[in-house]
């Protein structure tokens, strides 16, 4: 799928080409959701420019869009771009709200998620005069479409820098479960109180150093296959997390944890931690950066309505799945809910099923690691150099600051309300002409101001757990 088409009448100014270099195969978070995935079929194009002068409907005419996708597709879409490692954080950010506010504090970013993805599906198709409607297949298109060259810029520096910031929590994550399975092993055969002990260091530049072979690759970004592994992979742990959590309930025969959660030395130390547990429950949650090109695959004529169905249909669904992880990692472990659930060794046996999922866990981030790079640029010292040091950077980041839930709280906080909320609020009130201080207005206004304090006050928390965990 061309990430940057014709919008209207002419072709995107130069800035939007340099932009389209930077994001052509960067778009994708988590679960690496990829155009090329999402539609099989436009691996025959491969070769088509990067920038196409011809509206939507010319592309129809000419064969080159191959839109067949159904509200099934959809949901698997969806799912597999929502579901990820942030998964394994849930049962610790409801430890660090408690019972009173964790789950209700799920369903509210669920509706949320629910609310922003619904009025940016209604963003895919621009109204045109004479051509007739545009689609906006991406979400920095749709930007570039509504709020012009400035918010693009602006979008774009975001989703770049998210992009960067999920690698490190890959780094991260990864490095933990390699580590993880190396002492489940260590305690099935020395015992439970063994110093099994091995620093995370080894195991992220391990991680570099195959991400630097993979980086070299090209177009590996783009096989079909890789979002089928990553959802087979993602619900392999997550469902495995789930199990352990629920079995050990059972066998602890008792419900832990408490209303307000875990205590504190004061009341600051709290509401830190309650700041940062709401920033890793929106790093866990969101997908409107891939909802266009969603959207973007299903059967015309009925897009914007099949999209919606669709998006209810998944956020309910990864909804009821993220309570029973993070309540049944609550209820297992209560206060001492470790801050991920496959590797903070609540559970050690069967051991063998711990690595297992641990496992999946390395299956599904070493795929999903990205690079910001174009794959159409053939000049091969030049992208051995830019990824090469790429992966180091995020490598040594990583390496700096190894801690799963505050860099997880960080990058949620930060990217959920521009990206979430902001940007889809500001593209509908131009594509419905909602004038300022009409109703619509106000209460979008409302929505989106409320959604950027509790971005503000989790990015804080998330922040400040990251710097005492730096300086302990």
């Amino acid at each position: 799928m061309q990430f940057l088409k014709q919008s209207s009448g002419g072709c995107f100014h130069y800035k939007s080409l340099v932009i389209g270099l930077l994001f052509q195969n960067s778009i994708s978070t988590r679960l690496h959701f990829q155009s090329q995935a999402l539609n099989p079929m436009a691996n025959n194009h491969t070769d088509a420019p990067l920038l196409q002068c011809s509206n939507s409907s010319d592309e129809e005419s000419l064969g080159l869009t191959h839109r067949t996708g159904t509200i099934w597709t959809a949901i698997a879409h969806i799912i597999t771009g929502v579901m990820g490692a942030g998964v394994l954080s849930l049962g610790w950010s409801l430890a660090q709200l408690g019972w009173l506010f964790g789950p209700p504090a799920i369903v509210v970013f669920a509706a949320v998620t629910l609310v922003s993805t619904t009025i940016l599906s209604d963003c895919y198709l621009s109204p045109h005069s004479e051509h007739g409607p545009d689609r906006n297949a991406s979400f920095l298109q749709a930007v570039s479409y509504y709020l012009g060259e400035k918010s693009q810029w602006i979008c774009a520096v975001l989703l770049n820098e998210s992009l960067y910031g999920n690698d490190i929590a890959y780094t991260i994550a990864t490095a933990t479960s390699m580590r993880a399975i190396l002492k489940s092993n260590c305690y099935h055969e020395q015992g439970h109180d063994a110093g099994c002990t091995y620093p995370d260091s080894i195991y992220m530049l391990l991680f570099g150093l195959v991400q630097i072979v993979v980086s070299q690759i090209p177009n590996f970004h783009n096989m079909a296959w890789l979002s089928a592994v990553a959802a087979i992979m993602s619900f392999a742990y997550s469902t495995i997390g789930l199990g352990l959590g629920l079995a050990n309930v059972i066998v602890n025969e008792e419900i832990k944890g408490s209303i307000g959660g875990v205590p504190a030395a004061s009341a600051v130390d709290k509401l830190m931690l309650v700041f940062q547990g709401l920033g890793d429950i929106a790093f866990a949650y969101p997908y409107s950066i891939i909802l266009l090109e969603v959207q973007d695959t299903l059967k015309p004529p009925s897009e914007t309505k099949t999209m919606k169905k669709a998006s209810r249909s998944a956020v309910l669904i990864t909804t009821v799945f993220y309570l029973c992880c993070g309540s049944f990692g609550y209820a297992a472990f209560g206060n001492n809910t470790p801050g991920n659930l496959l590797t903070g060794f609540g559970f050690y046996e069967p051991y063998w099923l711990v690595d297992l999922a641990n496992a999946c866990v390395i299956l599904h981030l070493v795929g999903g690691y990205q690079l910001p790079l174009v794959t159409t640029f053939q000049l091969n010292p030049f992208r051995l150099c830019f990824r090469t040091l790429y992966v180091v950077s995020t490598t040594g980041i990583a390496m700096l600051f190894p801690f799963f839930n505050q860099v997880l709280g960080v990058l949620g906080a930060l990217n959920f309300w521009p990206l979430v909320v902001y940007f889809p609020v500001e593209m509908y009130f131009v594509q419905r002409k909602i004038l300022p201080w009409s109703r619509k207005w106000i209460a979008l206004e409302t929505f989106s101001f409320g959604c950027f304090l509790v971005s503000a006050v989790g990015f804080v928390g998330s922040l400040e757990g990251l710097i005492m965990a730096k300086l302990s």
